[in-house]
């Protein structure tokens, strides 16, 4: 490869995988989060009413209902309960009340943004590509905490662990010397990408079930620009007023799910929902970033639909630093590099 060739493609950005990330400084970045808490509401309990009048909390019953029916009958599964007759669904008052049921919890600018963010991922609402465990279904709003109606037109990233805790497209904390992982995770995309919000403020992403690493409970990181637009192939560089969250699991299940293969093949050392430095910080304040959730099928294998509410300050904001910047014709000119 001529010697241009590689300048010019690592001038166009920093590519994943081009040096080890920061390590996660968990007692420091836990305690920015805490001091924003005590000024701010914690959750979203004060907009019931609104956004009871608004509609919003109908309609978002309704969105739950008309996805996971989506999700059974495109996959065949009838749910241990459910009438299925033809292409109608008459929604029985025990679901209508689980679709109902609301977990929430604010994002703010002082929330941990983690090593493992990558600015410039597709916009697109099937982020598995080649990645195997429970599938898993979420559904995230988001809404203006301050005037209780929905951010609409947001973009929001998500990005998480797969299913034996590794992050594509990054090098790990603790396997920057470990050739194997490098290889397979160097410039991927997979369990990261952007969906723009509805009227609604709402996103689904089609995904599976996170597994766990070292030093932090199962969870998934949302970060949401208020104002961004999107590049012409489809990607997304922003890294302005922007919000940052993460979303946790009932312990409960997270246990089930790491009976399964192949969650039960990881062996990094675990790290409870009790143990988390961050979501205990959040519960403590009166957060509850713990997704709710509803099996497909009779089985986890089946997979889950999930759902929660974010809200955010739409006036406050700071700007976010990615670990690196994902730019597909620097990444495969240097991967061409690589090959020769």
């Amino acid at each position: 490869m001529h010697t241009s060739v590689i300048s010019l493609a690592l001038s166009l950005a920093s590519v994943p995988l081009v040096a080890s990330h920061p390590g996660e400084d968990h007692a420091k970045e836990a305690m920015k989060r805490r001091e924003f808490l005590k000024d701010n509401v914690a959750n979203l309990n004060h907009c019931a009413a609104k956004l009871d009048s608004l509609g919003v909390s109908e309609r978002s019953i309704q969105r739950r209902h008309n996805l996971i029916h989506g999700i059974r009958e495109k996959r065949g599964i009838i749910a241990r309960g459910e009438a299925h007759e033809g292409h109608g669904y008459d929604a029985g008052v025990d679901q209508t009340t689980l679709f109902s049921s609301n977990s929430s919890c604010v994002l703010s600018p002082e929330e941990i943004l983690g090593p493992y963010y990558v600015a410039g991922e597709s916009i697109r609402s099937n982020i598995v590509e080649n990645q195997k465990g429970v599938p898993l279904h979420i559904d995230i709003q988001f809404i203006n905490s301050a005037n209780c109606e929905p951010i609409v037109g947001s973009y929001v990233d998500v990005w998480q662990a797969n299913a034996t805790g590794v992050y594509g497209g990054v090098v790990q904390q603790g396997f920057e010397d470990r050739n194997d992982t490098w290889e397979d995770t160097w410039g991927l995309t997979w369990l990261r990408g952007v969906q723009k919000t509805d009227n609604d403020g709402a996103v689904h992403f089609e995904t599976v079930f996170p597994g766990h690493y070292e030093g932090r409970a199962i969870h998934i990181h949302a970060l949401s620009h208020i104002h961004a637009t999107p590049l012409p192939n489809n990607t997304l560089i922003d890294v302005h007023a922007s919000h940052v969250g993460q979303m946790y699991f009932d312990q409960d299940l997270v246990d089930e799910v790491e009976k399964l293969a192949p969650y039960n093949t990881n062996q990094q050392p675990r790290t409870t929902n009790d143990e988390d430095v961050f979501l205990q910080g959040d519960l403590e304040a009166g957060g509850y970033p713990f997704m709710q959730y509803e099996l497909i099928g009779d089985k986890l294998e089946d997979g889950i639909l999930a759902w929660l509410s974010f809200g955010i300050n739409a006036t406050e904001s700071k700007t976010v630093q990615p670990i690196t910047t994902y730019h597909p014709r620097a990444t495969e000119a240097c991967s061409a590099q690589k090959k020769d």
